[in-house]
């Protein structure tokens, strides 16, 4: 495991046992985020960097009792919570590096990332290989249960556009990565980018 892999097992390990009560009231923002996703029943879904799973539930809703819902997330720690709060019932969970994923290619429908891009070790190396486990045409949701200007506000920093996911970065990132940006949304109430696996 690389060095920077160890930081962010570390940083998520630390903060794993108390994560959703830090958090409680993003249950709507996460549900409302999987629907926007737009999936069908049956569909196979992986949730990317799962953490404690709160996607998970809605995910499973959303695809249905023949779907498939997947959970990875590189912090053991987070998916034991995500254990201990009964979010993996109906998913798998796999503790594993999103840039190297045990998935065949086109396997999936769509990718769910909370707070992914900004934790990516390698972020076009990571995009790539969740294009490469995603059918043509599928999608891709990039959330955050607040925009960049609140979370940059709850950290106590300035709001920077060398940010991955300020669009004027994150549109040619998805682009040479595989994917096209469909829809940007960053307001205080969520930051969701919606993207299609091209070809």
């Amino acid at each position: 495991m690389s060095e920077q892999h160890s930081d962010v097992q570390a940083f998520f390990g630390a903060r794993a046992a108390d994560w959703d009560s830090r958090f409680p009231d993003d249950g709507p923002a996460y549900a409302a985020a999987v629907t926007d996703l737009g999936l069908g029943r049956g569909d196979a879904v992986l949730d990317a960097g799962c953490g404690t799973g709160r996607a998970l539930p809605a995910l499973r809703e959303a695809v249905g009792p023949s779907g498939t819902v997947v959970g990875v997330d590189l912090t053991p720690a987070m998916l034991a919570q995500a254990v201990r709060a009964g979010r993996d019932r109906g998913a798998a969970l796999v503790l594993g590096d999103v840039g190297r994923l045990p998935l065949r290619d086109g396997a999936l429908d769509a990718v769910f990332g909370a707070g992914l891009v900004s934790h990516l070790v390698r972020p076009a190396e990571g995009l790539r290989e969740l294009a490469r486990v995603v059918r043509p045409g599928g999608r891709l949701a990039l959330f955050h249960p607040i925009g960049r200007a609140a979370l940059a506000a709850r950290h106590g920093r300035q709001l920077t556009e060398d940010d991955l996911r300020a669009e004027p970065r994150l549109r040619p990132l998805l682009a040479d990565s595989g994917w096209h940006m469909v829809t940007y949304e960053d307001a205080d109430a969520r930051f969701l980018v919606l993207a299609d696996r091209v070809g």
